[in-house]
């Protein structure tokens, strides 16, 4: 098993969420949301994104108006719906219990505490 297959995955997990929540903070170009994952290493290419917007549109969850542009052609700015803002507040709720979650998880470093639900543990007793 190869641990890049699974770092794509985890990020692709969560890559919804992260494209909703740069959407949240106003109009905001594609390229702009390419540089912002890119820098903070959760790899998208435009083949990527693309789509994952338009599923968003069509879901209601993000909305798009046409500007103009002084140096080439229109381009598209993306905003969040009242139902997208909505959703990624759900998704926030989510992300917050994950992360506690995992961290109670991994940061448990009393080895001795035991498992609930365990059937080892209560049939040794």
């Amino acid at each position: 098993m190869k641990i890049e297959n699974t770092q794509v995955q985890m990020r692709k997990g969560i890559l919804e969420y992260c494209i909703l929540h740069i959407i949240s903070r106003g109009e905001v170009y594609a390229s702009d949301m390419l540089e912002e994952l890119t820098s903070a290493k959760i790899m998208v290419v435009e083949g990527t994104l693309y789509p994952l917007l338009t599923r968003l549109r069509k879901a209601g969850l993000v909305d798009y108006q046409w500007v103009e542009s002084t140096s080439g052609p229109p381009r598209k700015y993306y905003t969040l719906t009242q139902t997208g803002q909505d959703f990624l507040t759900q998704l926030k709720t989510t992300w917050e219990e994950l992360v506690k979650s995992t961290n109670h998880i991994t940061m448990n470093h009393d080895r001795n505490l035991p498992v609930v639900n365990d059937p080892q543990k209560s049939s040794q007793s």
